[in-house]
């Protein structure tokens, strides 16, 4: 017969167990869980699982419960360091009822947090016996110490920690299989990452624009991801699976632009040595994007106009008439009715392209994209560089969101880009973007609409009031009564403010 005590630790093993095979998507939840079991089964005042990075040759605290459970959760300890760390390095459990005497003991961090352990009993977590991390528990309420029963539980909930992230682990090389199929299906489109309600709004146009076969004019400024948008547009049409062509119109000298953009017969100019299709032909049934189109030569442009209008062409050096049908979409971060008024840009020209216009505001006026889009590039150079970060500090953050991006999401991905590649702790820090705060002037230079710099502020203050709230959330594993003591306001006011803000746990 078992005891009650035993029914209940099964009990516990089994909820445990159904939580794991439910494919729970918290981790950090499902080890909290975890280990305030143990603790709880245990009989001790507090507890750690570590997990191992081979890469730094250390652990870090992942679950650190008790009263001192939030200052510990700074510190590492290298393989082989403190009882956690001989553990981790040896793959063996071990129990010491007399820590102060035992060499193996780490004091420094009980130091500087003061907390005294006593007695520790530390279980590696394997997985195909490979040591992934340690849980250990401390100091026993009783005065005769752990015993071997106490081992035995604690090695079985080391093997559900494990399981747990062995799991969750398998569902992320699951999902990074499934985006790079993905990816290689869509290879040449990217993906838009937006929560920014004007974004939506726009994407909102996009759907509406797609289904016609209109000139559609991309504005906005260098970086903004006026491409994504061109791209949406083709994806959304009923011309998605036929060619998307590009044409970069600053790219090229007039001569080659013109070739590039309607091909050439042989012997059309010099090194024209055999017959080319344009990127017109290229795109025919399809849609071409015509990048940068306020750099177009005025000599290319009445050829562009005709095409519109006509849809007809002649390739260089040609007096043959060739007919397409290729929607255009263009996009400018030039002000084309001021070249207009200066006769650098056709007037009739601007207003075919005119005919469906779609602004893209900058980053800057669209906070709310900035920590998604991060946290997108993130994940992305993760992968490439082969690192692992837990995500952004606080003061990145700030920083983050103070910062102008005058380089919109192009610079906003080379920031991050060349974070995660100096970045040396597990989290991305402010030293590690490389950015200047702007302290003077939040979002831009002082010509800014005075109405469009109050609603950006409120919006990035709550942003800034989101990503806060959660990090603290985070750190007393989602116990609204001790986040809401640490944040010093009500646990009924924060439970408010989750709701208001929609504030969700990070999902695997």
């Amino acid at each position: 017969m078992l005891s009650n005590i035993d029914a209940h630790k099964f009990r516990t093993l089994i909820e445990i167990n159904s939580l794991i095979n439910s494919n729970y998507k918290d981790l950090h939840g499902l080890l909290s869980r975890i280990m305030e079991s143990a603790t709880r089964l245990s009989d001790a005042e507090a507890s750690s699982l570590l997990l191992t990075d081979k890469e730094r040759n250390e652990l870090y605290f992942e679950v650190a419960l008790g009263s001192k459970g939030k200052e510990v959760q700074k510190y590492t300890v290298k393989l082989g360091e403190g009882i956690a760390g001989w553990v981790a390095q040896n793959n063996k459990s071990l129990i010491v009822n007399d820590v102060q005497n035992d060499k193996r003991h780490l004091s420094n961090i009980g130091e500087e947090i003061n907390y005294k352990s006593n007695t520790i009993m530390a279980v590696p977590m394997r997985i195909k016996d490979e040591c992934i991390g340690v849980l250990e528990v401390l100091n026993k309420k009783t005065e005769s110490g752990f015993t071997q029963d106490d081992l035995e539980w604690l090695e079985i909930f080391a093997n559900q920690a494990a399981l747990a992230v062995i799991n969750a682990k398998n569902m992320e090389e699951a999902h990074t299989e499934i985006k790079q199929l993905q990816d290689q299906l869509h290879s040449q489109y990217h993906t838009i990452i937006t929560k920014s309600p004007i974004m939506l709004e726009k994407l909102e146009i996009v759907e509406r624009v797609a289904k016609t076969d209109s000139s559609v004019l991309l504005l906005g400024e260098s970086g903004v991801g006026k491409e994504l948008f061109a791209e949406q547009i083709h994806l959304k049409s009923a011309r998605a699976k036929a060619p998307f062509v590009r044409v970069n119109c600053a790219a090229l000298p007039e001569g080659l632009l013109e070739s590039e953009l309607f091909g050439h017969v042989k012997g059309a100019f010099t090194n024209a040595i055999a017959n080319r299709k344009g990127r017109f032909e290229m795109a025919d049934n399809g849609t071409i994007f015509l990048d940068e189109i306020g750099d177009l030569p005025l000599a290319l442009q009445a050829k562009i106009l005709r095409v519109i209008q006509e849809r007809k062409f002649e390739k260089v050096g040609s007096d043959n008439t060739i007919t397409v049908n290729t929607r255009i979409v263009a996009a400018t971060n030039k002000d084309l009715e001021e070249l207009v008024r200066k006769n650098e840009f056709r007037s009739d020209l601007y207003y075919r392209l005119n005919v469906l216009p779609i602004y893209i505001p900058p980053l800057r006026q669209r906070p709310e994209d900035i920590i998604e889009l991060a946290d997108f590039f993130l994940k992305n150079f993760m992968r490439e560089t082969k690192k692992q970060f837990n995500g952004f500090s606080q003061d990145a953050i700030e920083t983050m969101l103070s910062y102008n991006w005058p380089g919109n999401i192009r610079e906003l991905q080379n920031c991050i880009e060349r974070a995660c590649v100096i970045g040396k702790d597990k989290w991305i820090g402010h030293d590690d973007l490389f950015l200047k705060s702007a302290s003077s002037d939040l979002w831009g230079d002082s010509s800014s609409d005075n109405d469009v710099i109050e609603r950006n502020l409120k919006t990035a203050i709550n942003v800034f009031k989101t990503n806060f709230i959660l990090r603290v959330l985070e750190e007393y594993n989602w116990n609204q009564t001790e986040a809401a003591k640490a944040l010093v306001i009500q646990r009924t006011y924060l439970s408010r403010l989750i709701k208001e803000l929609n504030i969700t746990p990070k999902e695997l």
